[in-house]
């Protein structure tokens, strides 16, 4: 199961950190390293912060990206410190490593790091099914980005031993991708119904993707979201 734990690591600036990232992921026995627009590719710099962990760099995948770098994940965890202006239902370390361990036997999970300096976007953010903070000392929470990707694979790992006890998830989830895609599907609804406008959209979308993301909703349910929207348009086409 710890297969199918993607690390992804967003825009990041030095190589160094992507190296010392990878060390991380193979002490807890994670090797998938997804790079989001890395500012730079991996190069020596990382291989020796690797430490023996170059052959994940090797296989580590470069994406433009997020969206397709968890396009084939059904679970989606973004990693944040600070407080948002939309919350988001939120995890911590553990819940987050017992969450990932419980979903992993059906589809990919992807545990998502920002910038350094910044950390991921709302934007970004919008895209994860849960957020996840570390509960560092409140008085000094300075984690670097291997410590965050150390912590939470460790996390992971302890999940995946006392998986035996664990039930395994019967629902089967949208991937990320064909969740996109009713966002998309569900937004050009709302243009043509008159419900939003394109110039001005507002807060509908964010808050729709809160909602939606909070409730969850399993790949029939998706489904039977999808064919009401086509049923809306195909009505509105019709009073034309």
């Amino acid at each position: 199961m710890l297969e199918q734990v993607r690390i992804v690591l967003v825009n990041t600036s030095h190589t160094g950190n992507i190296g010392s990232a990878a060390r991380a992921m193979k002490t807890m026995g994670l090797g998938d390293l997804c790079l989001v627009e890395p500012v730079s590719a991996p190069d020596g710099q990382a291989v020796a912060l690797a430490a023996g962990a170059s052959d994940i760099l090797a296989k580590a995948r470069i994406v433009p990206t997020l969206a397709e770098a968890v396009a084939d994940c059904g679970l989606v965890i973004g990693t944040s410190a600070r407080s948002r202006t939309w919350s988001w239902p939120m995890l911590d370390a553990r819940e987050a490593g017992q969450k990932a361990m419980a979903e992993a036997p059906r589809h990919r999970v992807a545990l998502v790091f920002g910038r350094e300096r910044t950390g991921l976007t709302n934007e970004e953010l919008q895209q994860c099914h849960y957020h996840v903070a570390i509960p560092a000392n409140p008085e000094y929470s300075s984690l670097n980005l291997a410590m965050a990707v150390q912590t939470l694979s460790y996390e992971v790992r302890m999940a995946w031993l006392a998986s035996d006890s664990q039930p395994v998830v019967e629902q089967e989830y949208p991937l990320s991708a064909d969740l996109e895609r009713f966002y998309a599907h569900l937004e050009q609804t709302l243009l043509d119904t008159g419900f939003i406008i394109q110039p001005h959209p507002g807060q509908v979308m964010t808050k729709l993707r809160r909602l939606f993301n909070r409730a969850r909703p399993e790949s029939h349910e998706l489904n039977i979201l999808r064919g009401i929207l086509t049923s809306i348009q195909r009505r509105n086409r019709g009073a034309e």
